[in-house]
């Protein structure tokens, strides 16, 4: 499921999703799991979150997360 996950946001760079979002679009069953996965990518700077609790990717250019 990461790799899925990375792919999407390598595919659609301004990909932002809050966790309800995620859990729809990738069919996962709560948003726990979802969580679980994208703070895994944040945890390893591919993702971070924004103050208003999307997930978006990490770009070099950008700052880190909150």
């Amino acid at each position: 499921m990461l790799l899925r996950i990375r792919a999407e946001y390598l595919e659609m760079p301004g990909l932002s999703l809050t966790l309800a979002q995620a859990q729809r679009l990738w069919n996962l069953p709560c948003a726990h799991c979802c969580c679980g996965f994208l703070e895994e990518l944040a945890a390893t700077g591919f993702l971070r979150k924004t103050p208003e609790g999307a997930f978006v990717r990490l770009h070099s250019d950008s700052p880190r997360a909150v």
